[in-house]
């Protein structure tokens, strides 16, 4: 059985598409990314505070990875796992994704899969920009304007914008718009992927539909969404919920048919609200969104495909969200244009136990794209060296308090140094604000 699967996986990577469809169906794809919920939220990574029972039975189902890193807040994770390649080559600024890049939805598209987007865009374009980036199908918040995304959501779905105003809850409105898509797909040979960037557990934190203070009339004339909702107390809830959306998605493949051969791919774009305080393994873990610390990157990440992934795995190895974009193209078979120069490094070697190599993530980080004002970073699952030279014993120091002395520890500041240099020179010459000038002959 592990020759057969290892002969179906190395002939996806490395088929033409075409041929591959003939003999072999090409996988589904189905990529879920919550929004605000850091590695500390899900049971199945030792949370004794929240139970996400959906989301343990799905890590259980494929491999899980414990050193997962994001980027800290959800416009450069969204930049970076939409085109695999790092910040400092290619954001601009929060809320905007650059026209000129190639996005996974671009390069599925073109080799044949149906597109479908549903979530968080927050990325402008409008619906043009939709399509420019890879996705024939869509149900969005944030596409363009700003409505509720919770109770009595506005929405922009296929070109048009709708707002539901007879107590319906947004998270719910786009889930079962990807289960009405899945079921549309049913019985079609094309293979199809569906990204999913969720709008929960993200602030204002609400009461969800079912709870005991849920209120179906809540933000029904309102046409933006209100601020405050920042206190935890509705926090679990929306954990809850989250887990029940992905429950849900998983549970319509199975119904349809359609798990064995689909890989489905979750994880969170950065770590939890920092007014979020959770117990952790025997401490008071504070949310790190906004920050370049562990409780800002660290997050859940698992991978699950019945067909080709065996179940039950746990890894060490370093992922970021680089690594995305080339292992969903090495799951369809059509691999990535070298002038892409993308920089992570797929998975898909792990899915059947072959090597894969990556030391070490890197990490550049300014919230509104001003270059001279990023952080820079490289790390293991140990240590992390920023371009300032302060150098962390994260296990030890995961607060960072205590920067390590370079003279003590000069082997691992010397290799993590010469990593992050080649990340630094690759920052000096590569500014996409500068280049689209440029472009434009300004």
């Amino acid at each position: 059985m592990a020759i057969r699967i290892f002969a179906i996986l190395s002939f996806l990577i490395i088929a033409p598409c075409a041929a591959q469809e003939a003999a072999t169906p090409r996988p589904n794809i189905v990529l879920i990314m919550a929004d605000d919920l850091g590695y500390e939220c899900l049971s199945c990574n030792g949370s004794k505070m929240y139970e996400t029972p959906n989301l343990d039975k799905l890590a259980a189902s494929g491999m899980r990875f414990k050193h997962a890193h994001s980027q800290p807040i959800c416009t450069p994770s969204r930049v970076q796992i939409m085109t695999g390649i790092y910040n400092n080559r290619n954001y601009v600024r929060f809320g905007y994704l650059d026209p000129e890049v190639t996005t996974f939805g671009n390069l599925l598209r073109d080799a044949g899969y149906a597109t479908c987007i549903a979530g968080k865009w927050q990325l402008k374009g409008g619906y043009a920009g939709v399509k420019k980036f890879g996705f024939d199908r869509h149900c969005l918040w944030q596409l363009n304007r700003r409505p509720s995304r919770y109770p009595n959501p506005g929405l922009e779905i296929d070109g048009e914008q709708k707002d539901f105003k007879n107590g319906e809850f947004g998270p719910d409105v786009v889930t079962d718009y990807i289960c009405k898509y899945l079921e549309e797909r049913k019985g079609k040979q094309q293979p199809f992927l569906v990204y999913y960037p969720m709008i929960l557990p993200h602030w204002p934190f609400v009461p969800t539909p079912g709870s005991k203070d849920w209120d179906p009339k809540m933000w029904r004339d309102k046409k933006n969404e209100p601020g405050g909702y920042r206190t935890q107390k509705y926090w679990d809830g929306m954990v809850r919920h989250t887990d029940k959306m992905v429950g849900k998605v998983v549970d319509k493949l199975e119904e349809l048919g359609m798990r064995e051969n689909t890989l489905v791919i979750f994880t969170g774009d950065n770590g939890t609200f920092a007014r979020v305080t959770s117990k952790f393994e025997g401490r008071d873990y504070k949310g790190g969104k906004g920050t370049t610390k562990d409780a800002g990157t660290h997050v859940p990440f698992f991978a699950s495909w019945p067909k080709v992934i065996k179940g039950g795995q746990v890894r060490s190895d370093m992922v970021d969200f680089s690594d995305v974009l080339p292992t969903l193209t090495d799951a369809a078979g059509c691999g990535v244009p070298k002038s892409l120069k993308i920089d992570g490094t797929s998975l898909a070697p792990l899915f059947t136990d072959q090597e894969r190599v990556k030391p070490y993530v890197y990490c550049w980080y300014q919230r509104n794209g001003v270059r001279q004002k990023a952080q820079q970073l490289v790390r293991t699952q140990r240590y992390k060296l920023y371009a300032s030279g302060k150098l962390f014993d994260i296990q030890k120091d995961p607060l960072e308090a205590s920067p390590l002395e370079a003279s003590a520890m000069k082997e691992v500041h010397e290799e993590l140094g010469a990593a992050l240099a080649r990340h630094v020179k690759d920052t000096l010459t590569a500014d996409p604000i500068q280049q689209a000038k440029r472009k434009k002959g300004k």
